[in-house]
């Protein structure tokens, strides 16, 4: 590709953010108060940024992707599990954004008010969204990139809108009776609601290695990724600290403990700032209209980066499904339409055995979509000490801050805040939740080892 085409420094941390940045769970820890900012300043601090680090590192060095570096590290087969975690993921997560994302058109348009928005009109909506969006992406990475590009500047007005709004809110009326008043700057550690938030967080701060799968479109190559991928994490963290802060200028401390905040938080939270600066009700409509839009550009980089890192992965290349390119658009649309199929199951699931409206099905399938999600970043831990010990310091044109001891601690950390997201994901949870969660996972986890099993390469697998 010529190098006037590849993506610049900004249009990296752009796809960053689209991919990173998202919309529809980023006001929940809210419900826990003005505790809410301490929480995102300590997980972005203690983890975001180690996390960052170790992306860095990994990129620069071998600038392939997450699965890249665990078949590097562990072997062939935890690069299957990494790799078919990683992509399956997507087709759960997508019907968990489709049905927000009808959620939130009815918020818009105040369609709840009327008798046919319904699930059933609901999930045609969502299934018509959802094979848009996945023959959009099949149509080219540029294309994806542009809309991505345009997502993060929506998103980043969104985000700075609502803190604003917030900061004019609070001057107005003050602090009382809004959610800065609920709670301590820093979260208890004895409150089990604290720490099972925590899982929320990093899963909205996970996604950095997306860039890596793509590192052959960047210009400067693999050398342009660190500096990108810090910048990126510093301007995330900021952006979903300054956007909780009106989320809880917006809310009351009676919208913290309803169950459906986090559903509801975002587009009531937007409708009480915009009215009380006066605006008029279309104003709403319009950033409503842009917020929807976010959520359908946020997942073009996990379709498209999803997957392209299957390239190291065996299975991948026995089935025709997940490597033959389109001849025309260059991309892996069959790989695309498998997520479509997967992602419309679920929508099936979700309207019609779950209930979208209540949002019972939001929460579950994308609960599962975590546990899938999350899992595979714990390998960065052991990938970034394996193969800084195997390959030495030398050969890095980014190293971790710090020497061996600043590589250890944020090994550590990567390790304990994802371990503790996917253990707090089954603690104190419905049993409809549980009879959902704990299966699908069982189910996700037993699969990669049959692919395996079965995969045309016989080669010895290291432990």
């Amino acid at each position: 590709m010529e190098d006037e085409k590849k993506m610049s420094f900004f249009q990296i941390i752009a796809y960053l953010i689209s991919g990173i940045i998202v919309l529809d769970t980023f006001a929940a820890p809210a419900e826990m108060g003005l505790s809410a900012i301490g929480l995102w300043l300590t997980v972005t601090v203690f983890f975001m940024i180690p996390n960052g680090f170790i992306n860095a590192e990994l990129g620069a060095a071998y600038p392939d992707g997450l699965v890249s570096w665990v078949k590097e590290s562990m072997g062939k087969l935890h690069a299957t599990i990494a790799g078919w975690f990683y992509w399956v993921n997507v087709g759960m997560w997508l019907p968990a954004v489709f049905i927000v994302f009808t959620i939130w058109i009815a918020y818009a348009f105040n369609l709840f008010e009327t008798a046919y928005w319904n699930n059933s009109v609901m999930f045609v909506v969502a299934f018509v969204a959802n094979w848009g969006l996945i023959f959009t992406v099949r149509k080219g990475i540029d294309l994806g990139v542009f809309l991505s590009t345009l997502g993060t500047i929506i998103k980043v007005g969104v985000l700075l809108i609502f803190g604003g709004l917030g900061i004019v809110y609070v001057a107005q009326n003050g602090i009382e009776g809004t959610g800065l008043t609920v709670g301590s700057f820093f979260p208890s550690l004895a409150n089990i609601t604290s720490i099972g938030l925590v899982t929320a967080i990093v899963f909205n701060l996970l996604g950095l290695e997306l860039i890596a799968a793509i590192t052959d479109q960047v210009k400067g190559g693999a050398k342009a990724l660190p500096k990108a991928i810090i910048a990126g994490s510093i301007i995330m963290g900021a952006l979903y600290i300054f956007g909780t802060y009106g989320v809880l200028a917006a809310a009351t401390p009676e919208n913290l403990a309803d169950p459906l905040f986090i559903v509801d938080a975002l587009p009531n939270g937007l409708y009480n700032l915009v009215a009380n600066v006066g605006l008029p009700e279309w104003v709403y409509s319009v950033l409503m209209v842009g917020v929807i839009f976010t959520l359908m550009t946020n997942m073009i980089a996990w379709i498209i980066g999803a997957s392209e890192i299957l390239e190291d992965v065996t299975f991948a290349q026995d089935f025709k499904v997940f490597h033959e390119r389109h001849p025309k658009y260059g991309t892996l649309s069959k790989s695309y339409i498998l997520l479509g199929i997967i992602s419309s199951v679920f929508l099936v699931i979700g309207y019609f055995v779950l209930d979208a409206i209540e949002g019972e099905a939001f929460w579950t399938v994308l609960a599962l979509s975590m546990v899938i999600f999350i899992f595979p970043y714990i390998y960065l831990s052991p990938a970034v000490v394996k193969l800084r010990k195997r390959d030495g310091a030398e050969s890095r044109s980014f190293l971790i801050p710090g020497g061996n001891i600043g590589m250890w601690i944020s090994a550590i950390l990567n390790f304990v805040f994802i371990a503790l997201a996917v253990v707090m994901l089954f603690v104190d949870q419905s049993p409809l939740y549980y009879s959902v969660v704990i299966p699908g996972t069982i189910i996700t986890a037993i699969i990669p080892f049959v692919l395996h099993k079965f995969s045309s390469d016989k080669e010895a697998v290291e432990a």
